[in-house]
């Protein structure tokens, strides 16, 4: 389906998020939530009556799955795993990540089987050049923790599986590379997918649709993009902000498109002429997305 550019996001919630991220639906309480990495708080919202809850973090929150389990959260923390009960606030630690690196944790997402996927980038320290320090990540159910033959990566982004999941859609923001791979209990076969290094924007969070089409936040650029099973632009959403950060398929039909954005280095001019940076967005989109998988491990 070739669609052409035009479609426009509107602002939603006028969160004001320094790095709002992660954005996440969940079908069973028919609710959006996100985190605002910077400032270690975890975002709820409900649509239907414009509410608003917010969960602070003992440290940045960076990206986190639902649990087949009501009530709890699989939590990346910048520096570990960990679950989170959000009526009782109950955290309970999973385990550290590349302790020792100078790295933290950022995007993650569950695989159609329920295993949390993620990656890590790396913060440069003193003046240093950003390098490809980090790696991506697979946590099983029984919460053992593997490393995938993803890396290395500077900044991990655009985790995404296809409907079958049988691909794993991947990025390093710093390269302006999507890759995609073949995706199962083994994870080979590893390619480039699209190729942004000539454009401004970076690719940030992803999110697949029913038909299997990508749908990726550019950061730096205001624009929200469809790509095929091909890696060919197809629809373009333009989004009121400079930083797009993460897409979201919500609402009861699922065909409501959610955007999450950021004011993380915008300076005061810049933020005049960008009021909603840090914004929650939307747009209804010809396309459905796919309730979002849960993580299927439990809290011991």
């Amino acid at each position: 389906m070739s669609m052409k550019a035009g479609s426009k996001a509107s602002l939603v919630l006028d969160a004001r998020n320094t790095l709002g991220e992660g954005v996440t639906w969940c079908t069973r309480s028919q609710s959006l939530y996100w985190t605002d990495i910077h400032e270690s708080v975890l975002w709820h919202f409900c649509p239907t009556d414009g509410s608003t809850r917010r969960w602070s973090m003992p440290e940045r929150l960076a990206s986190f799955a639902l649990c087949d389990d009501d009530g709890w959260l699989l939590l990346g923390l910048a520096s570990g795993l960990a679950f989170f009960h959000k009526e009782s606030g109950e955290l309970i630690r999973i385990t550290d990540v590349e302790a020792g690196l100078p790295t933290r944790l950022n995007d993650g997402a569950c695989d159609r089987q329920g295993r949390f996927v993620f990656g890590t980038l790396h913060e440069p320290v003193g003046g240093e050049a950003r390098r490809a320090a980090g790696g991506f990540y697979r946590l099983h159910a029984d919460l053992r923790l593997e490393p995938l033959p993803l890396g290395p990566v500077a900044i991990s982004n655009s985790i995404a599986f296809s409907p079958d999941g049988a691909t794993m859609y991947y990025c390093d923001s710093w390269t302006r590379l999507v890759h995609r791979c073949t995706y199962g209990d083994n994870v080979t076969d590893a390619c480039v997918h699209i190729d942004l290094s000539h454009q401004q924007g970076e690719p940030d969070g992803s999110a697949v649709d029913s038909e299997g089409g990508m749908w990726n936040a550019e950061w730096g650029s205001g624009r929200v993009v469809r790509y095929d099973r091909d890696g060919r632009e197809n629809l373009v959403i333009d989004v009121p902000t400079r930083q797009p950060t993460r897409v979201a398929f919500g609402g009861e039909r699922l065909n409501t498109l959610y955007i999450t954005s950021a004011r993380d280095g915008l300076s005061a001019e810049a933020l005049e002429k960008d009021p909603h940076a840090g914004g929650l967005f939307a747009v209804e989109v010809p396309f459905t997305g796919m309730p979002e998988p849960r993580f299927a491990g439990r809290p011991m």
